[in-house]
Formats: C-alpha cells, structure tokens, sequence
C-alpha cells in the first residue's frame, strides 16, 4: 500500500462475530445481535446507513452496516466469502 493510502487508511484487525439477523422479504437484512467469541452478546439498537463496502485488499463484496450498540455508533461489515452464492454465503466482523 502507498505510505500515503496506509496513512489515511491504516490496516485494522478483523475480529469475526456471530449475528443474529432478520431478512424481508425484498431481501434486506436487518442485523439484531452481536455475539463474541467469548459469549458477550449486544443488541443492535438501530441500523443508521447500510452501504456497500468491498474488503480491502482481497477484492470481495460486502457491505457496511452502520448500527447503534449501547447509544455508541458501531461499523459492522458482511464479507461475502464467495460471491457464486450472490450474498449468502459469508462471514460478519467489525474492525478493532
């Protein structure tokens, strides 16, 4: 990555989550909960933007979700592992 780009964009970890969600019948998913590895569970009080969001650096579709964890604004991203299945199939993290 160019010094400037890692600069304004500095790599950041991935920590995988498990979330619970509803999907509508348009296909629009609502994210509900955010559990951790260690079982902390928290409820996503409100979803305030939703808009695509590529992985850096390994070229696959998502999406970012910007939702209300405890009155604080939270990131939380979709990873589409393989885009065949058209979103279906991936994994939810946020970024540390």
């Amino acid at each position: 990555m160019h010094p400037k780009a890692e600069a304004l964009h500095p790599r950041r970890e991935k920590i995988y989550v498990t979330v619970n969600s509803d999907t509508d019948a348009t296909g629009y998913t609502q994210p509900k909960t955010i559990t951790w590895a260690d079982g902390r569970t928290f409820r996503i009080e409100a979803v305030r933007d939703f808009r695509p969001a590529g992985t850096v650096g390994l070229d696959l579709p998502g999406d970012c979700y910007t939702v209300v964890i405890q009155g604080q604004l939270k990131h939380l991203f979709f990873e589409q592992v393989d885009s065949r299945f058209h979103g279906r199939h991936g994994r939810w993290f946020v970024e540390a």
